[in-house]
C-alpha cells in the first residue's frame, strides 16, 4: 500500500494521489524524519531512521532538535517589530485597500455593472421563513464522480483531469 506523511490540512484519503489510501498528518520534523526513513511501517522511538555515511545507524533522537534549539532559532529569525511592521498600522496603511470605495448599510450592495460579483439569483425576494419542502423535477446532474473526490479536485481544472475518473455509470 502507498502511504503519505504531511503536516498540512489535507491528509484525506486520495488527496496526494488517488493510489495513496493512506495518509497521516504530523509535524515538519516528523514529515522529514518518515521522509528519510522512506517508510511509515517503522517505530521512530526504537527503529533507525537511515545509516550515516560510515555504516552507522540515525535514530529520531540524533537528528530531533532539542527545545533550546528550537527557542534559539525562533529568537533569532522573528522578532515583533517584524509583525509591528507587517501589520501594525494595518488599516490606515493599506491604501490599495482604502481606496475601494464602500457603501454603508447592513447588507452588500451588488452592482450591476460588476464582471466580477453578481447577487446569488436564488437569493433575491427571498423570504425570511423556509419555504415548504417540496420534489425536485427537471434537474440535471452537473457532476458524477467516484470515491475520494473533493471540492479541491473539481475546482482546479488541472488537477481534475489528472486526478478526477469518470465514476462508472
Amino acid at each position: 500500500m502507498v502511504s503519505a506523511v504531511l503536516s498540512g490540512n489535507r491528509n484525506f484519503e486520495g488527496r496526494i494521489n488517488p493510489h495513496v489510501k493512506a495518509n497521516y498528518l504530523a509535524s515538519p520534523p516528523l514529515v522529514v524524519a518518515y521522509a528519510i526513513a522512506g517508510t511509515v511501517d517503522v517505530n521512530l522511538t526504537d527503529e533507525p531512521l537511515a545509516k550515516n555515511d560510515k555504516g552507522e545507524p540515525v535514530f529520531l533522537k540524533d537528528i530531533w532538535p532539542h527545545p533550546d534549539e528550537v527557542q534559539q532559532t525562533i529568537t533569532f529569525a522573528l522578532a515583533p517589530y517584524m509583525f509591528q511592521r507587517q501589520y501594525g498600522n494595518i488599516a490606515e496603511n493599506n491604501k490599495e485597500w482604502n481606496d475601494i470605495p464602500v457603501k454603508g448599510g447592513e447588507l452588500f450592495e451588488f452592482s450591476e455593472e460588476s464582471t466580477y460579483i453578481h447577487e446569488p439569483p436564488f437569493f433575491a425576494d427571498l423570504s425570511g421563513a423556509p419555504a415548504k419542502i417540496t420534489s425536485i423535477h427537471g434537474a440535471r446532474c452537473l457532476v458524477m464522480v467516484g470515491d475520494s473526490v473533493t471540492t479541491d479536485h473539481i475546482s482546479r481544472p488541472a488537477q481534475s483531469r489528472r486526478t478526477v475518473r469518470r465514476a462508472s455509470t
